[in-house]
């Protein structure tokens, strides 16, 4: 079997579309083959579209491809009032994407981090659910799972499960900081900008880093999705579940998001299949021959039919 083709990210040139979403205006993306499957990618925080740009390169030959700016961040609207960061209104956006730029046509979905959270508040949503061919999902966990998992955990009352519960909140202690007035903000402003490639590359053991030209504003303003929906999400977790297929990516050297948060998540999912690899947080993203390879079998046997996702 031939290799897949693929393009050098220089090589690729993005349609440009604006997508009125829900009260604010995305900049969404374009790329590759308009007859194949479409895959709709969804960044994290605190990054722009632009970070999925090397696995467009990878995929573009054969599929078409859409990514977006999340509210806050790139050249998207940013709202002002934390509120306007709810999950809610981010999966009515994803929503919106889908409908403009695919219409009656369901995609295939991959996001990461954030990305990745807010996803899980579509794939959840029953209204949303047709839309979604399917989803696959990186280093974010649907928030209302960790509550009930937290919930679970503290109901052991074991070592073992407060010590799990101690370590996420460890891995998880940049959370706390986001909820304190100014300082994250300031701290972006004072320089984290221009050294977060650099810290990329020390932290996460990645060669290739992009330079994000939205670096600042995203840092300043994307705090406010953890402001918005953290602690009422885990302390009022919602029963969310989907019949949508999904592929749970772990990545076990994941710094901040560890792999016993997924535990149990065929309870919320029926219809799941669970890939580990030893990467950190970003490397898949940077380094996404191996994603690209999982993503590439995942859709051909979701559109055949041939799977029904489980492991």
């Amino acid at each position: 079997m031939n290799a897949p083709a693929v393009l050098p990210p220089g090589a690729l040139q993005a349609e440009h579309v604006t997508v009125k979403g829900d009260g604010v205006y995305l900049a969404a993306y374009r790329w590759g083959n308009p007859q194949g499957p479409t895959v709709l990618l969804v960044h994290g925080y605190p990054d722009s579209h632009e970070v999925w740009l090397p696995l467009v390169a990878e995929l573009a030959a054969d599929y078409q491809i859409i990514a977006y700016d999340v509210r806050g961040f790139g050249a998207s609207d940013i709202p002002t009032q934390r509120s306007d960061y709810h999950l809610s209104k981010l999966a009515n956006d994803l929503e919106a994407v889908i409908n403009t730029l695919s219409p009656g046509h369901p995609v295939h979905l991959l996001a990461h981090d954030w990305g990745s959270i807010q996803a899980w508040e579509a794939v959840t949503e029953p209204r949303i659910q047709p839309l979604l061919a399917s989803y696959t999902s990186i280093s974010g966990p649907c928030l209302d799972h960790v509550g009930y998992w937290m919930r679970d955990k503290l109901n052991e009352k074991s070592p073992k499960a407060l010590l799990q519960v101690f370590g996420q909140l460890l891995s998880s202690w940049y959370i706390a900081l986001f909820h304190l007035p100014w300082l994250p903000e300031l701290t972006w402003r004072l320089g984290l900008d221009r050294a977060w490639p650099g810290l990329l590359r020390k932290l996460e053991g990645l060669d290739h880093v992009s330079i994000n030209p939205t670096q600042l504003s995203d840092g300043v303003h994307g705090v406010k999705l953890y402001r918005a929906n953290f602690i009422r999400s885990l302390f009022r977790p919602r029963q969310r579940h989907t019949e949508v297929p999904v592929q749970l990516i772990v990545a076990s050297a994941d710094r901040f998001v560890r792999p016993q948060l997924f535990e149990h998540l065929q309870r919320w999912a029926a219809n799941l299949k669970r890939r580990e690899v030893l990467a950190s947080h970003w490397q898949l993203l940077a380094e996404p021959q191996q994603l690209a390879a999982w993503l590439r079998e995942f859709t051909a046997a979701v559109d055949s039919g041939n799977t029904d996702g489980r492991n």
